[in-house]
């Protein structure tokens, strides 16, 4: 009954704040954003106490710190990003149209590429062309309602407008009273398990704190990389596109995807018929690949993070359809939070009994 009551217990537990999430998901992406937030800063406010200044100071120090720099980034990158998003919204259904009719044009190059690997009989050159021009077509409507969608959104601005305003306030109270917090959950733990449940909390923070810490910085370098060096190469919406896939890449792959597709469809038509451009943007778009997999990753992130690539975009979905904007935000910690769980689930069910049990027999 011992063990009942445990599963029962955490069970209800588990329920009742996917209860409360689901409910309140509409006002608390702020407070989760300040929770985020106030999480990455606690090691550096934890140093400045180190060099001798008091909790209050350095987290005050730090928000403010924190909060000019963002508004010195609005001031400087938002106009700009701004201004491009517009004009990429104008001018989008005349890319696809000029895209679509050199995919027309240019159909038999593919109906080749169909007959080499013997397929020809099956589709024709038409076929083709008719499905190139419907997949451009279909994409471009699905990419210009969502962007008029997000551009005209009123209740967006007003959730941006509560997240820049809270979001500071929030992260300024549970930075000073963090470690008290961490200290309060540490003394509620059970005490026949408390080194059990340390042990756990330190794999999760650890791979929380790798993935969340790590990537972000990934992804601000690949958003500066890919903004500055496309718009070097004389890419139109180059800088609109880089920071686009820079905050996608928090999700593995897919803002190098989006950077790909975007970069390779605008340099066609931007440059057709010379291929430099697109040349030139596939090779900004490679180095950022190559740097990523071989350089940062490995060195920000990691491998003891556990997070699949699969899992984390499973984890995103889910927790974005269920909770929306906010549920974005917590897929990854809770995302690595349950690896660790079930590695730990894995490991205790190998030394059980149950496991052992039938290691002689043969089957």
């Amino acid at each position: 009954m011992r063990l009942e009551r445990q599963v029962g217990f955490w069970l209800a537990a588990l329920a009742g704040l996917i209860l409360f999430l689901y409910v309140f998901s509409g006002i608390l992406l702020p407070f989760v954003a300040g929770l985020i937030l106030a999480y990455l800063l606690d090691p550096l406010a934890d140093r400045l106490e180190s060099w001798g200044m008091n909790r209050l100071s350095a987290a005050l120090l730090i928000v403010l710190l924190v909060s000019l720099l963002f508004i010195l980034m609005l001031i400087l990158v938002v106009p700009v990003l701004a201004h491009q998003l517009s004009a990429f919204i104008e001018t989008l259904p005349g890319l696809i149209t000029k895209l679509q009719s050199l995919l027309s044009e240019e159909g038999g190059f593919f109906a080749n590429l169909v007959e080499r690997f013997g397929l020809r009989e099956k589709l024709a050159s038409t076929d083709v062309q008719d499905w190139l021009g419907d997949v451009a077509r279909q994409g471009a409507q699905w990419l210009l309602a969502f962007l008029k969608s997000l551009w005209s959104g009123g209740q967006a601005l007003v959730g941006v407008f509560s997240l820049l305003v809270v979001t500071p306030v929030v992260a300024f109270y549970l930075l000073l009273d963090w470690d008290r917090m961490i200290a309060t959950l540490d003394d509620l733990s059970p005490r026949s398990q408390r080194e059990t449940v340390r042990a756990i909390a330190r794999d999760m923070n650890r791979a929380v704190a790798g993935f969340l810490r790590g990537q972000s910085l990934v992804c601000l370098f690949l958003g500066l990389w890919y903004g500055i060096g496309l718009s070097l190469v004389g890419l139109n919406f180059g800088f609109l596109i880089g920071i686009g896939a820079g905050l996608l890449s928090f999700v593995p792959y897919v803002g190098s995807l989006t950077a790909l597709v975007l970069s390779a469809g605008i340099a066609i038509v931007q440059g057709w018929p010379s291929g430099w451009l697109f040349g030139l943007s596939m090779l900004v778009i490679g180095i950022g690949q190559f740097l990523e997999g071989n350089v940062l990753t490995p060195r920000l992130v990691g491998a003891s993070v556990g997070l699949h690539p699969v899992w984390l975009m499973f984890a995103l979905f889910a927790f974005g359809s269920l909770f929306g904007f906010t549920g974005l935000i917590l897929a990854v910690p809770v995302a690595a939070i349950i690896g660790v769980l079930c590695r730990f689930a894995v490991a205790r069910y190998v030394e059980s009994p149950l496991y052992r049990s039938g290691a002689g027999e043969r089957i």
